[in-house]
C-alpha cells in the first residue's frame, strides 16, 4: 500500500528525518507516535506531496485513494450535510449527470455505475457519519459559516471519513470531540476496511484501534506490532537491551584503546595491536540511548481549603434567555473529583462557566466560600493570548508588583525554563500554549481548578504529568475531557449532563462506555455503515431504490415529451404511476434509515 524507502528531510537545518524507511501493507491500522515537534505532521505532508524530499523516494500503490484531514474548511455558506457530500465531487458529477441526462443509453449506464458505487446511499451515509459526530439532524441543515472552529474540524473529520480512501491520514482526529463522539469514531475506525495512519497522543484511542505502531525516534522510523500499550512494552525491552549493548560495546573499546595505547608501539605488539583496532572497526556500533526530557508539571498548594467550596441551589442557566440547564443542584467540597460527560451541547461547558462566574444564573443561587479562588482552563484561552509576547510578560503583567523570581516560580511549576519564558507565544507549540494557560489558571493557587478539555495538544508523556499533578492537588477539581485515560485516574465522581439536567453517574467511565458502545450493536438499531456492503437487507433496499429512481426518470420524460402532450388520459395515468413511484422511493428510503441510523 505505502512504501517509504530512505528519505531524508529538513527544516531550516533541523534533521527531521534521515535514510528512514517502512513498508505499510494495506489494511494496516496504525498509530504514528512521537514527541511533539519530531516531525509527525511533516511525515504526512510527505506523503501527501505537499512538500519535497531531500533524498529518497515515496510510493502509493497505483489507483489508491488517500485522504487526509482537512485542518481547515473555507467559510461557506453550504450547509453541513452539502458540504461533506460536495467532497466526493467524481460521484455529485455523476448523480447530476444523470438527474439531467436525456439519452436513454446513457442514463441505463450511469444507473448501472452509480449502482455499483451505491451513490444513492451517500446523504445517508454522510448524515450517518454527521450524527456519530455529534450533529443532530437537525443541525446538518445549518450553514458551515455559523459554526464554530471546534464544530468545522468536526465537519472536516467527517468529510474524510465520508471520503471512503483507502489509505486514510487523521492528524489528531479526536481533539474536538467529546468522549461520546470518540467512542463512536473508535468504533468505525476499528472497522474501517481500508488503511490508516494516524497520529494521536489519546493512549485509549491508541490501543482500542491500531494494531501497529509507527514510531518516529532519532530522525528515524521504526514500525512495531501491537497497539500503544504493547509498542511501549516492545520500546521499553529494546532500550534496555539497547543500553546493555552500548555498555558492552563502550566497555570493549575502552580495552582495545587501552591495549593499542600501551603496545601500539612495541614492535613485538604491533600487529596486534592493529588487530584489534580492526576487529573494534567491525563492530556495529549502536547508538547511546538519549533519554527525552520528560516536563513534570506541579499545581500551587491551595491556601483556603473547607469542608464546603461551592453549592448550586435550583439553578437554571443559558443563554439569551433560554435555558440549557434547569432545575440543577450541586454541591462541591475541598476533596471533590468531578467529571462531566454528556454529548457537547449538552451543557458541560455551561456548567463550568457557571461555577467560575463567567455566566450568571437565571434561576437559583449559587453560594460560594468566602475568598474562594477558582482556576478555570478552557481551550479558546489560547487564542485570546497576546502572540507577541513572551510566557514571562504575560505573568508579569497580572501583578507587577511580584518579584522575577515569584514569576520564574509558576513558569517553572510547568516546564518552561528561561530560554521558553522569553519565547514568544506566536513561536510556541500548541502543547506549550496549553502549559501557559496552565501557568495562568494556577498563577493565584486556586481552591478549585475547573478543567475543560486540559489534554489536546499535550503529548502522551504530559499527559502522564498532567494526571500526576492533579492527583497530587490538595484542592477540588472539575473536569470536561474526551480522554478516558485522564477521566479513570483522577475522577471519584461522574456527572452526566442530559437533557437539561446534571445526575450522578453512579458507575465508573469504563461502564458508561460499554453504554455508548452497547447503544452502537446492531441488535440496538445502530448498524456501522462501514458493513454497509455484508448487510443484505440493506444492499437489497438500495437496489430497489436505484431501480425506482430509473423508472422515475422514464416516467419524467414521457410527462414531458411533447408527442404526450395533448394526451390527457395517458398524462393522468403517467402521473399516477410518478406518484406511486415517488412514495415507494420515500417508503423505502425511511426503511433504509430505520435499519440503518
Amino acid at each position: 500500500m505505502l512504501d517509504v524507502k530512505n528519505i531524508s528531510y529538513s527544516i531550516s537545518n533541523r534533521k527531521l528525518f534521515e535514510n528512514a524507511s517502512f513498508n505499510i501493507p494495506s489494511g494496516y491500522h496504525v498509530g504514528l507516535v512521537g514527541k511533539n515537534g519530531i516531525g509527525k505532521t511533516t511525515l504526512f505532508n510527505l506523503i501527501d506531496k505537499n512538500l519535497l524530499l531531500d533524498e529518497g523516494e515515496i510510493n502509493l500503490q497505483k489507483r489508491k485513494k488517500i485522504s487526509v484531514l482537512q485542518q481547515e474548511i473555507p467559510n461557506t455558506n453550504l450547509s453541513i450535510l452539502d458540504y461533506v457530500l460536495s467532497t466526493d465531487s467524481e460521484t455529485q458529477l455523476l448523480i447530476e449527470e444523470f438527474e439531467n441526462s436525456k439519452d436513454q443509453n446513457r442514463i441505463i449506464e450511469l444507473s448501472s455505475i452509480l449502482d455499483e458505487k451505491n451513490a444513492y446511499k451517500d446523504e445517508w451515509k454522510a448524515s450517518y457519519i454527521l450524527s456519530g459526530l455529534g450533529f443532530k439532524k437537525d443541525d446538518q441543515s445549518k450553514k458551515i459559516n455559523e459554526l464554530s472552529g471546534g464544530w468545522r474540524n468536526r465537519v472536516g473529520l467527517a468529510a474524510t471519513l465520508y471520503s471512503d480512501p483507502d489509505l486514510l491520514l487523521l492528524d489528531e482526529p479526536t481533539n474536538h470531540l467529546d468522549f461520546e463522539s470518540v467512542v463512536w469514531f473508535e468504533n468505525f475506525l476499528k472497522e474501517f476496511k481500508g488503511t490508516f495512519i494516524m497520529i494521536s497522543h489519546d493512549r485509549q484511542v491508541l490501543n482500542s484501534t491500531v494494531d501497529h505502531i509507527l514510531h518516529v525516534e532519532n530522525h528515524n522510523l521504526n514500525l512495531y506490532t501491537g497497539n500503544y500499550d504493547q509498542f511501549e512494552s516492545q520500546f521499553a525491552q529494546k532500550s534496555l537491551a539497547q543500553e546493555a549493548m552500548f555498555k558492552k560495546q563502550q566497555a570493549f573499546k575502552q580495552r582495545v584503546m587501552k591495549f593499542v595505547d600501551r603496545f601500539g608501539a612495541k614492535a613485538t605488539k604491533a600487529k596486534q595491536a592493529q588487530s584489534r583496532l580492526r576487529s573494534l572497526e567491525k563492530i556495529d556500533m549502536v547508538d547511546a540511548i538519549i533519554s527525552d526530557r520528560t516536563i513534570s508539571f506541579s499545581f500551587p498548594k491551595p491556601n483556603n481549603l473547607g469542608t464546603s467550596m461551592l453549592t448550586i441551589n435550583k439553578v437554571d442557566a443559558g443563554y439569551d434567555e433560554i435555558p440549557i440547564l434547569k432545575n440543577i443542584n450541586l454541591s462541591i467540597s475541598n476533596d471533590s473529583r468531578i467529571a462531566l460527560v454528556g454529548a457537547n451541547g449538552n451543557g458541560k461547558s455551561t456548567l463550568i462557566k457557571l461555577i467560575a462566574g463567567n455566566l450568571d444564573p437565571m434561576k437559583g443561587s449559587i453560594i460560594k466560600k468566602k475568598n474562594l479562588k477558582i482556576g478555570y482552563f478552557a481551550q479558546h484561552q489560547a487564542d485570546e493570548l497576546d502572540l507577541e509576547k513572551t510566557g514571562y510578560q504575560v505573568l508579569s503583567e497580572i501583578d507587577p508588583e511580584k518579584p522575577d523570581l515569584f514569576i520564574r516560580g509558576v513558569l517553572g511549576r510547568f516546564g518552561f525554563d528561561k530560554q521558553k519564558s522569553e519565547t514568544r507565544i506566536e513561536n510556541l507549540s500548541g502543547g506549550e500554549k496549553t502549559r501557559l494557560l496552565f501557568c495562568l489558571m494556577s498563577y493565584h493557587s486556586p481552591d478549585l481548578l475547573l478543567m475543560d478539555e486540559p489534554t489536546n495538544h499535550l503529548d502522551i508523556d504530559s499527559r502522564l504529568s498532567l494526571i500526576n499533578s492533579l492527583n497530587e492537588f490538595e484542592g477540588a477539581i472539575i473536569l470536561v475531557s474526551h480522554d478516558k485515560d485522564i477521566i479513570e485516574k483522577v475522577a471519584e465522581q461522574i456527572l452526566l449532563v442530559k437533557d437539561s439536567k446534571v445526575n450522578l453517574f453512579v458507575d465508573d467511565i469504563s461502564d458508561y462506555e460499554d453504554i455508548l458502545k452497547d447503544e452502537l450493536k446492531p441488535n440496538k438499531g445502530h448498524k456501522n455503515k462501514n458493513n454497509y456492503d455484508s448487510n443484505k437487507k440493506i444492499r437489497k433496499i438500495e437496489n430497489k431504490i436505484n431501480k425506482l429512481i430509473v423508472i422515475k426518470k422514464e416516467l419524467e420524460d414521457k410527462m414531458s415529451s411533447l408527442e404526450n402532450i395533448d394526451n390527457f388520459e395517458l398524462l393522468e395515468e403517467l402521473s399516477n404511476k410518478y406518484n406511486k413511484i415517488k412514495e415507494e422511493i420515500s417508503d423505502l428510503e425511511n426503511e433504509w434509515i430505520d435499519n440503518s441510523s
